[in-house]
């Protein structure tokens, strides 16, 4: 028995006739007869008295007739729901970020997202990088942003929008007034880093390395949680940094930070959405659209 011959049945019953349910069917009166009869025959009973020209329903016909039509209206009901599916983004949706992304970044484009889907309830947790893509990774949230690419883990990263990161200083540092500063002398002072795992850290060093200079030869004061921190600290004259763009902009516009005027720096970064390697909600499909159209 399936949805085909059910349909062809009650067109016969609503229209009297086998050539009148063809009409309406669209189809041939040859089909819709082998419907009916493969339906009879699957169920083992005749549902049509056909010994007249007059088409009457037999007592395990009527039986079966409101169970028909109510298969056949839920499954209505069930594209109509589709429909609106297709038109309107409802649900919930989870996003986990690294910390650049995670606060300055997402909350705008979520903000907009939810302008123009506002039945979507959204929930943003920050954490490290390796911890975006272990979240995905393992079901707890439908997407991720970060700032670096994490290996071994089955999740896609798609590159969506960049970052820049910048060396800063204080504004009492002697880099502060010079015109350029070489890499060497840069290197040379004492650092405050992000901890492992942080995707700014992480491409920070990979630029170093790049150019010949050894992460783990920088003079290391201390490692803090997250890029306001640090940007405290070098206002506090702790040291030097590096950190997102987005993190030091306003430390930068009041003067409370300055930037060094290395040559290798800012290193332009891209940012990753992560994905899981499996289908996505409506609302995470919806919102990596939205993504790929505000970053490009």
């Amino acid at each position: 028995m399936n949805l085909a011959q059910l349909r062809a049945f009650v067109m016969v019953v609503e229209h009297g006739s086998f050539s009148a349910a063809a009409r309406a069917m669209g189809i041939s009166q040859p089909a819709v007869t082998m419907q009916v009869q493969g339906l009879e025959a699957d169920l083992g009973v005749t549902l049509l008295d056909r010994a007249y020209r007059k088409i009457e329903l037999t007592e395990s016909g009527a039986s079966l007739l409101p169970h028909a039509r109510a298969v056949l209206k839920e499954l209505e009901a069930a594209r109509e729901d589709l429909v609106r599916m297709a038109d309107t983004v409802t649900g919930r949706l989870s996003v986990v970020a690294s910390t650049t992304p995670g606060q300055y970044l997402l909350p705008r484009l979520l903000g907009s997202f939810l302008q123009e889907n506002p039945e979507v309830s959204i929930s943003l947790a920050v954490t490290d990088t390796a911890g975006v893509a272990e979240a995905v990774a393992g079901g707890h949230a439908d997407l991720g942003m970060t700032g670096a690419v994490v290996t071994g883990v089955r999740v896609d990263f798609e590159p969506a929008g960049t970052d820049d990161i910048v060396m800063i200083c204080p504004p009492t540092h002697r880099f502060a007034a010079a015109k350029q500063v070489s890499l060497e002398e840069a290197v040379a002072e004492p650092f405050i880093m992000r901890e492992d795992g942080s995707g700014t850290r992480q491409v920070a060093e990979d630029a170093l390395r790049e150019v010949g200079v050894d992460p783990a030869e920088l003079h290391v004061l201390t490692e803090l949680g997250t890029s306001e921190a640090i940007v405290s600290a070098v206002e506090g004259e702790m040291g030097l940094a590096m950190v997102s763009t987005w993190v030091a902009c306003k430390a930068l516009e009041l003067g409370t930070v300055a930037a060094v005027p290395v040559a290798e720096f800012p290193v332009s970064r891209p940012l990753y959405v992560v994905t899981p390697r499996t289908t996505l909600t409506r609302a995470a499909d919806a919102f990596l659209a939205h993504v790929r159209k505000q970053l490009g």
